[in-house]
């Protein structure tokens, strides 16, 4: 009984061999390897029982057989309509709308609309997600304050605003007729809470410049994901440009200054949640694309998954106590209640924008967009927050960023030749 809490304890030290931040040494129970384990349990408590219930409905042959006031919710849940929509170009999202007799500064104030709407929700999330991470409430002259530590209930707080958007704009809008069974979206709910909980739990031992850079890095798991679990095959400048990313990224990571500040170290610890990040998102992104076979809107995928993922976070928070636990510190700190209601706020909002900006543009200008926001984060990070950046660190950045301009300009132009190919000839599929 007594091994294990010992052994968690002595992870941390053992696996980086650098001084534990203070916030993170309370107790073993903060330790983040032994977060991750709860949360699981939390969501294996609901995910198994789960699972149990769809078989015996299979089992059961309760499509044929079944009857009562429960019938249409079970059918949803466990069968659907099984109705898959007819190929897509992108397979993700449906054909953007092509603009009629619209005049050139109209669609110019809708780009704007869109840059700055997405700058100013990402950029704001992104300066919070940092200060709520790393720096302390309620501190004074006497009292040092304290950090928030569960990154779970962040997670969830972004969940069921993005929920509640999605539903009222369900509701207030034409939608496919959904035909995907509603338990299908748990498997790309798990792995986003995961990924969300690991990019949150990272900014305790990273500093936010480096998170980006990996997050802008993960085209080559993605591409990974994509060969194992879609089976798409790539164009060699797709393999280049991540290669550079790689290059880039590496740059960055192994540039050292002499008077670095503690908060921007990485650690063994960050590294490997970063992993877990990317791992987890490149499967987020893979599993929704093949979900996205049905025919369905890109809300309505929003709204499923956030119905989850508001499911999974709430019965785990709620089994550990730390429900309670996070509302009595936003009871005490109002500066955090703002904090993290602005967060979820800037996500939802953010997410509503992408959605916007490809329909009208398509995804090659979203992405310039956001690889923009990337850059400018970075940016910001640094004058806020006062991260160090060397020379080699600085041309790291650099090679990132060109190499994902000519990752978007490659792509543009495949695209192009692909829609001049003969009737009988199909295009190699692309991420």
């Amino acid at each position: 009984r007594f091994c294990l809490p010992l052994v968690l304890a002595s992870l941390p030290m053992m696996a980086t061999g650098e001084q534990i931040p203070p916030a993170l040494q309370d107790s073993w129970g903060d330790f983040w390897l032994f977060r991750f384990f709860v949360n699981a349990a939390g969501y294996a408590s609901i995910v198994v029982p789960g699972f149990l219930l769809i078989q015996y409905f299979k089992r059961r042959n309760y499509l044929e057989t079944g009857r009562g006031i429960c019938f249409p919710v079970i059918k949803s849940c466990v069968f659907g309509s099984e109705v898959k929509s007819v190929h897509q170009e992108d397979g993700s999202l449906p054909p953007r709308a092509e603009p009629t007799e619209s005049s050139t500064t109209r669609q110019v104030f809708k780009l704007l609309f869109c840059a700055a709407g997405l700058q100013a929700s990402y950029l704001t999330w992104g300066v919070l997600q940092e200060r709520v991470m790393t720096r302390t409430y309620g501190a004074t002259e006497k009292d040092p304050g304290e950090k928030f530590t569960d990154s779970q209930f962040l997670v969830f707080m972004n969940r069921i605003l993005a929920f509640t958007v999605a539903g009222l704009y369900c509701a207030l809008t034409k939608q496919p007729r959904h035909g995907a069974p509603m338990y299908k979206y748990s498997f790309a709910s798990l792995s986003n809470i995961l990924s969300s909980w690991c990019q949150y739990e990272a900014l305790k031992y990273i500093s936010f410049p480096t998170q980006v850079l990996a997050k802008a890095s993960k085209v080559i798991p993605v591409m990974m994901m994509g060969k194992l679990v879609s089976r798409k095959s790539y164009e060699y400048w797709e393999y280049l440009t991540a290669a550079l990313i790689s290059v880039g990224v590496s740059m960055f990571l192994l540039s050292s200054a002499p008077n670095r500040h503690a908060s921007t170290v990485t650690t063994f610890s960050g590294v490997v949640l970063l992993g877990g990040y990317i791992i987890f998102d490149s499967f987020t992104s893979n599993w929704q694309d093949a979900l996205f076979t049905y025919k369905m809107s890109p809300v309505q995928m929003m709204f499923g998954v956030n119905v989850f993922s508001c499911l999974f976070t709430v019965g785990s928070l709620l089994e550990q106590g730390a429900l309670l636990e996070s509302i009595h510190f936003m009871a005490r700190h109002s500066e955090f209640m703002a904090h993290a209601v602005l967060l979820s706020v800037c996500s939802a909002c953010g997410q509503l924008f992408i959605f916007y900006t490809i329909n009208q543009f398509g995804a090659a200008v979203f992405t310039i967009i956001m690889t923009l926001r990337q850059a400018f984060a970075i940016l910001l990070s640094c004058l806020i927050y006062g991260h160090a950046v060397t020379v080699v660190g600085g041309l790291g950045v650099a090679v990132v960023f060109v190499a994902l301009f000519l990752r978007v300009y490659a792509r543009s132009r495949m695209k192009k030749r692909s829609k001049k190919l003969p009737p009988g000839e199909t295009p190699v599929q692309k991420v």
